[in-house]
């Protein structure tokens, strides 16, 4: 028949079948096949038969299905317990397959499914979901696999107009764009723009039209994929952001083949405001007197990603009284920059380590001399505190000439695009 019989189950979608059995016969029966010497009888029976169901690339009907989310707490010790395999087993399988998958990724009220034979109701595949489009197959047959898959992806070319009220986040939520997808596409707008738009600094009336793609999964939107190119206009003045990538080239680019993504970024963390600015007749919070604040204070939640703003080397590292726990990074011969407040150091940091702009270096906290959870932002020119906000640092080295053609050509297009999205297309 194509598939193996399996004993059918209560999840398992049994036909019925007809079996043609064609009987020949040697000699005329008389009386019973008149005209002819070989006679053909219609059998009817009823067999089960599974109909195959492949998902994460195996054929799921051929299993019990139990799915689950993992629970505050939980981890995979106890959930491999409760199904059967030993510590021992689930160490040696994840000493097998470190490239492929670190325990410690495994987050709360992410799913989890385990398919179980049908006859002896052993646990035979454990898999993890960590999103709605990645998957990871642990094989518990003997084979001590984890295998890293994904599901079939459409992908849909959005195009997107908006307008500043209040701030970017409530300009894409005043657009019916989904809460969840709002990070996501904040911060690839962000990714693309930031060196050259300051969105600590965004003004009502400030417009802005988008080209991306949106990924959806069995007709469900899942994520934000490539933001492909964006615009923005701040107080009269236009800029582009041009995705382009020939395998020399990668990443976002103005009109002129200049690089967006500058020497520094414009910021040491996302999604923060600015509660102090560099004052040199600052009254300090705690000492209750005035003092120089050679630094730039952003506020955010406890634990917010603290990220490196250019290449360099990590010069000092550790913690005093008033600084808390700060990190201070070399980037060339004229400029260093530092960290203050620090709830904590990222894994692997530590002096002379070389860190890559937007790295995470820190998670936002208070200690030190802080009323709250910030982190202060000091930026040094030629062994001199300077405020960042006002360096016009160096611009990056347009393209080299020989591949300006073909970006000149993938330009060209986009921008047409986002000329073509019409201003009036923004809702009232």
């Amino acid at each position: 028949m194509g598939f193996p019989l399996k004993r059918a189950s209560t999840k398992q979608i049994i036909f019925g079948c007809i079996l043609l059995v064609t009987i020949t016969f040697g000699a005329k029966q008389e009386g019973f096949f008149p005209s002819s010497n070989q006679n053909s009888i219609l059998v009817s029976t009823s067999l089960p038969i599974t109909i195959p169901k492949y998902e994460f690339n195996i054929n799921t009907s051929g299993y019990n299905i139990e799915e689950a989310v993992i629970k505050n707490g939980e981890v995979l010790s106890e959930i491999f317990a409760n199904i059967g395999v030993d510590n021992s087993t689930l160490l040696s399988i994840l000493d097998a397959n470190k490239d492929v998958f670190d325990v410690r990724t495994l987050r709360a009220g992410k799913k989890y499914k385990i398919l179980k034979d049908l006859d002896t109701d052993e646990a035979k595949y454990f898999i993890y979901e960590p999103d709605k489009i990645n998957y990871l197959v642990f094989d518990l047959e003997g084979k001590s696999e984890i295998k890293p898959g994904q599901r079939a992806v459409d992908t849909v070319r959005k195009e997107f107009v908006g307008e500043i009220n209040s701030s970017l986040w409530n300009a894409f939520s005043d657009y019916d764009i989904e809460s969840e997808q709002i990070p996501v596409l904040t911060a690839k707008m962000e990714d693309a723009l930031a060196w050259s738009v300051d969105f600590h600094h965004i003004q009502p009336k400030d417009q802005f039209k988008l080209i991306y793609e949106e990924l959806y999964v069995e007709g469900e939107l899942v994520s934000i994929g490539q933001m492909e190119a964006a615009w923005f206009s701040a107080s009269g003045k236009e800029y582009y952001a041009i995705g382009f990538d020939n395998g020399q080239y990668d990443g976002y680019y103005n009109l002129e083949g200049r690089p967006m993504k500058k020497a520094f970024l414009k910021a040491p963390v996302k999604f923060s405001r600015i509660s102090s600015r560099y004052n040199m007749n600052r009254f300090h919070p705690v000492l209750k007197t005035r003092r120089p604040h050679l630094g730039t204070d952003y506020a955010a939640p406890y634990n917010t990603e603290i990220y490196a703003t250019a290449n360099g080397v990590i010069e000092r590292i550790g913690r005093t009284g008033g600084n808390g726990n700060y990190i201070k990074i070399k980037h060339d011969k004229t400029y260093s920059t530092q960290y203050l407040h620090m709830n904590k150091f990222a894994k692997g940091m530590k002096k002379g380590v070389h860190v890559k702009q937007g790295e995470v270096i820190g998670y936002v906290g208070s200690t030190g001399l802080a009323t709250g959870p910030h982190v202060c932002y000091r930026f040094w020119k030629n062994g001199k505190q300077v405020d960042p906000l006002r360096e016009n640092l160096p611009e990056p080295a347009v393209m080299d000439d020989s591949y300006m053609p073909a970006f000149n050509k993938v330009k060209e297009e986009y921008k047409k695009q986002l000329d073509n999205i019409s201003l009036d297309r923004l809702p009232s």
